[in-house]
């Protein structure tokens, strides 16, 4: 928490060939926060990208700020649980904002909510209220509809919405839920949600209309969705 007991956001952005992305996302955060007039800070956690993103991450360092900009690489790509875990070590905020940057994700409303229902979690859920998908094709509205389907049949999360990246977390329950965590790609963001609801954490959901990424190409393949197959029967097997 920063100085005088306001609080403090830390961003974990996790980014492998997000060249074209990064700027306007850490743009787009760094007006919202503050706009709201929240502490901020955003750290982020490059896989080793091809595609020089990392000596963007550099240079929008030097214009925000080593404060407000944290660099924290790694050598390569090796999963999504284990970013936002390296992420963790170097965050200082009271409240962690995971999200990936492929521009797909709003910011404000989390706050208002948190605020509004002192919630432990706020996930973004396209799957309830006014919440939409825009931009993507019918094989992968399919996809992540039958993913969200099936977690929601064997597993009753007690959420409506299990496969989004963008969440707000009180930190010290996000330590606690990495601590309890075992999967390491996609299937993380699920398992996170089934903990907290084992652990009697409180979830709030904000409706968001998901647009599809601007620049790029998304990670989602083949490989991710045996992983999250493989994951969700694990989770069920253990839940």
């Amino acid at each position: 928490m920063a100085a005088g007991g306001a609080d403090k956001f830390s961003v974990l952005l996790p980014t492998y060939n997000e060249r074209e992305n990064l700027p306007l996302v850490v743009w787009l955060l760094a007006r919202t926060f503050r706009e709201s007039g929240n502490n901020f800070e955003i750290i982020i956690i490059d896989d080793g990208s091809p595609d020089g993103t990392q000596e963007i991450a550099e240079q929008l360092e030097k214009i925000y700020g080593s404060d407000k900009i944290l660099l924290r690489p790694r050598a390569r790509k090796l999963g999504l649980g284990t970013a936002y875990i390296h992420g963790m070590k170097h965050a200082t905020g009271n409240f962690i904002v995971i999200m990936d940057a492929d521009l797909s994700h709003h910011v404000s409303l989390y706050f208002i909510k948190q605020k509004e229902g002192n919630f432990d979690i706020v996930s973004g859920t396209r799957y309830k209220g006014n919440g939409g998908v825009y931009g993507w094709d019918l094989k992968r509205k399919l996809i992540s509809r039958g993913a969200n389907f099936i977690t929601q049949v064997l597993l009753r999360p007690g959420a409506s919405d299990l496969t989004g990246s963008f969440r707000l977390y009180r930190k010290e329950v996000l330590q606690k839920l990495m601590e309890k965590c075992v999967s390491k790609g996609y299937v993380f963001q699920m398992e996170m949600i089934v903990r907290a609801r084992q652990l009697g954490y409180t979830i709030g959901e904000v409706p968001i209309s998901f647009v599809d990424r601007v620049y790029g190409e998304s990670k989602l393949g083949g490989n991710e969705i045996v992983s999250f197959l493989k994951g969700l029967l694990t989770l069920f097997a253990t839940t």
